[in-house]
């Protein structure tokens, strides 16, 4: 039997108990999950702790949170007003929306005040998602199970989010005056043709559907909002999520990716805050975790890299800060993920493999100056990930 066949066989045992022994399963998916039938979907949700381990209750968690995002969209992504149907109630009261909140007040109570700042941050994520993984087509194709309620909007603006963005040919200019005189205008033009392309009425694209997740995420945790390179870590999820050969679970990946990338972001949310930097889970003390352990195993490298002043923040912030996802292709990142969600400690894997990107190009960083070195680590050279993976677990 092939090692293969072995691998999968040892998943099927796993999924097959009663109750999921988790330590077998992180001690099985860190050696990577097969691609085949729902093994990483089913792991992740797990590693991620959406579901529990005991498989009857996966049933009644499904569809609680399945019910519960859903809710989520009807309040926080459709207009005030809206109905599902997509035409207006003539009852203000079974609405939700009182003559007191018309579109054009600026209360702080009214809910359409809200709808139009929530354009400020909508429009930095509908750049990212529009180039999200450009290397596959996947983001661009149309899903086969579009939101209903969404992307049937029968005329009513506002349902898709992306509408509420896009800038006409010249949608408004940004003047800065110096004394009495016009200096400068900053025309804001239509978006460039290289970004994706949103889909007519009825569909929409798998670019669409992440967008509206990293909406509601952002709606639903305003302390920390949106932040640019959300979209790298939740692409990844939702591929998998979106991908998974069960149908069943496919419908409703927009949902499932939802709560797996809120429980990550949750171990993570102090990489994206500028105020916990320093904090003993922030991106400061992530990058010197590395600094030392290179220091530890290389002291040639470590004092190469200090004399040319290439400090961690260089290369690594991005690394530690967006799991790797944008240093590798994405079937490559799949297989880092599964070994770093498997981790008990979760991140100190994370380190150990960055640790090994630095000493696999031993040979070429000794040689190289500053400026080549900057290059090769910020644009880390084609690598088999096994090979990668099996140097980070050699780290003692």
């Amino acid at each position: 039997m092939s090692i293969f066949k072995v691998r999968v066989k040892e998943f099927e045992e796993i999924f097959a108990q009663d109750v999921i022994e988790l330590k077998q399963l992180r001690r099985h998916t860190f050696n990577g999950v097969p691609d085949v039938l729902s093994f990483r979907a089913l792991s992740w949700k797990m590693l991620l702790g959406y579901l529990g381990p005991r498989r009857s209750s996966w049933p009644t968690t499904l569809a609680q949170k399945r019910a519960l995002y859903k809710q989520f969209i009807m309040e926080l992504v459709l207009p005030p007003g809206h109905t599902q149907n997509g035409a207006g109630d003539s009852d203000d009261e079974s609405r939700g929306v009182g003559l007191q909140d018309h579109p054009l007040s600026e209360g702080p109570e009214s809910a359409w005040n809200t709808f139009f700042n929530d354009n400020e941050f909508l429009l930095q994520i509908d750049k990212d998602v529009r180039r999200l993984c450009p290397d596959i087509s996947f983001f661009q194709q149309p899903t086969d199970y579009p939101c209903e309620i969404v992307v049937h909007s029968k005329g009513e603006q506002g349902r898709r989010l992306h509408e509420r963005v896009v800038p006409s040919v010249l949608s408004s200019a940004n003047v800065e005056r110096k004394g009495l005189g016009v200096t400068k205008i900053n025309l804001i033009t239509k978006r460039s043709a290289e970004n994706y392309a949103a889909m007519e009425e009825g569909q929409e694209a798998h670019w669409e559907v992440v967008q509206r997740i990293l909406f509601i995420y952002a709606k639903l945790n305003p302390g920390q909002g949106y932040v640019q390179g959300m979209n790298e870590i939740v692409g990844p999820i939702y591929y998998v999520m979106a991908s998974d050969p069960d149908l069943s679970n496919r419908a409703h990946a927009e949902a499932d990716c939802f709560f797996c990338f809120t429980a990550l972001m949750s171990e993570i949310r102090d990489f994206f805050i500028k105020t916990l930097d320093d904090a003993e889970g922030g991106i400061k003390c992530m990058m010197s975790r590395l600094s030392n352990m290179l220091k530890s195993k290389d002291i040639s490298i470590y004092n190469h890299l200090k004399s040319q002043e290439l400090h961690p923040q260089y290369y690594s912030f991005r690394w530690i800060n967006l799991l790797l996802s944008q240093e590798f292709p994405l079937p490559d990142v799949l297989r880092i993920w599964d070994s770093i969600f498997s981790d008990e400690k979760r991140f100190d894997f994370l380190i150990k493999i960055c640790c090994s990107m630095i000493l696999i190009q031993r040979d070429a960083i000794l040689e190289n100056d500053f400026a080549s070195n900057v290059k090769l680590l910020q644009n880390y050279p084609p690598i088999d990930i096994n090979v990668l993976l099996t140097h980070a677990v050699s780290l003692a």
